[in-house]
């Protein structure tokens, strides 16, 4: 079966029961048949912590970044949570800490993205125009459907930087988007020299300079495709995308994916930029992965609301109310700095840059009984 076509059918369930709803027995179909590892797995684990170090270190130097510690939990009250989407959908795990007999209690919410803490971190650390950090992140998202590139375990290099209100535009994005793949082509060089035999003729290396569309674009390429396939197609043609400007609804009424309304800034109009009826200062880096024969997202990030856009886009989405939160009181107040970030998916690059076909090889979490046989029978190893 087509990745195309496998795209739709899952496409077609998630747009009627919601997100987080899957179905195994497609799933069956993604992963790869006669697959075997280049890699044993004391040899990944080795890779995994070599190429760990090598993107932290070359991220801090390309975007003049500080490595910095990062919460697992934060208090419910102070609205740093993401919310991943602006429809409710994803929920974090919450949980009562009782402290002192509940006479000082805090009610706490494990970390689905640092997206927000980061923001308030810049403040904090001090960092100056054209400065930021990085984190080693991890998180909890137990609402997705843990697949081959999904798990209830997130672990991302979630980054920010401090920039200009003059830097708020489409060049400075992508100068940015273009440092970070910099890294990542490098990576894929740097643990190649490290095992040959992940240079494999039938796994093309990284092509050494990405291709930006806008999201419009690619609805206008493939005004017929389902947002899925749409990037299935346009990968295939183009395997290292950027595309820009996710989460304002386009001319078929539906944005090209949800994002959450209190910070990537997905409402600008760029139309003076482009020269088109363009949106949106932020987007997803995604390629074409060869193993598994299928999309792969490897980042979102962009440019951060202002006071202004946050509050344009929490009214679209019918959020509000959120305007009271701590966090959103300092954007209104102008309390914290411009800024712009986002999240690299480690196990995700280690997949892809490793060979793999599963994130289960390169990462220790959580699966249900049914995908461990399932990658058992297709010699997919994961890790327990």
């Amino acid at each position: 079966m087509s990745a195309l076509v496998l795209d739709a059918k899952l496409d077609k369930k998630a747009d009627l029961a919601g997100p987080g709803i899957g179905d195994y027995k497609e799933l069956a179909n993604i992963l790869p048949k006669n697959y075997r590892s280049l890699l044993t797995v004391r040899e990944t684990e080795q890779a995994i912590f070599h190429v760990k170090r090598y993107i932290e270190d070359n991220l801090c130097k390309e975007l003049n970044l500080i490595m910095v510690e990062v919460p697992l939990i934060v208090d419910v009250d102070s609205g740093l949570n993401d919310m991943l989407d602006r429809d409710g959908s994803r929920t974090p795990i919450q949980f009562h800490i009782s402290n002192d007999h509940d006479l000082h209690p805090i009610d706490a919410q494990v970390v689905q993205a640092a997206t927000k803490w980061k923001r308030i971190a810049l403040k904090q650390f001090e960092c100056k125009v054209g400065e930021g950090i990085c984190t080693d992140m991890r998180a909890v998202r137990k609402d997705y459907f843990l697949d081959h590139d999904h798990s209830a375990y997130v672990d991302q290099w979630d980054w920010e930087r401090v920039m200009t209100a003059e830097q708020r535009n489409l060049e400075f994005l992508k100068a940015i988007v273009n440092s970070i793949w910099k890294v990542l082509v490098g990576a894929e060089k740097f643990v190649q020299s490290l095992f040959p035999q992940l240079n494999d003729y039938r796994y093309p290396n990284l092509p050494p300079e990405l291709e930006f569309f806008h999201a419009e674009n690619i609805l206008e390429m493939y005004p017929d495709l389902p947002r899925k396939q749409r990037e299935t197609a346009v990968l295939q043609e183009h395997p290292a995308i950027f595309i820009i400007g996710i989460g304002w609804p386009l001319k078929d009424g539906y944005p090209h994916e949800m994002r959450a309304a209190d910070y990537d800034d997905w409402i600008t109009d760029t139309h003076d930029q482009t020269g088109q009826d363009t949106h949106g200062l932020n987007g997803d880096i995604l390629v074409w992965n060869h193993v598994t024969q299928r999309r792969h997202e490897l980042t979102s990030m962009g440019i951060r609301v202002t006071a202004e856009t946050l509050k344009k886009q929490l009214k679209m989405a019918g959020q509000l109310d959120l305007l009271q939160l701590p966090y959103h009181q300092a954007i209104l107040s102008d309390k914290l700095p411009l800024s712009i970030g986002g999240g690299i998916g480690q196990s995700r690059t280690l997949m892809l840059l490793l060979r793999k076909a599963h994130l289960g090889e390169v990462s220790v979490t959580v699966w249900p009984k049914i995908l461990k046989e399932m990658c058992a029978k297709k010699n997919i190893e994961l890790l327990e």
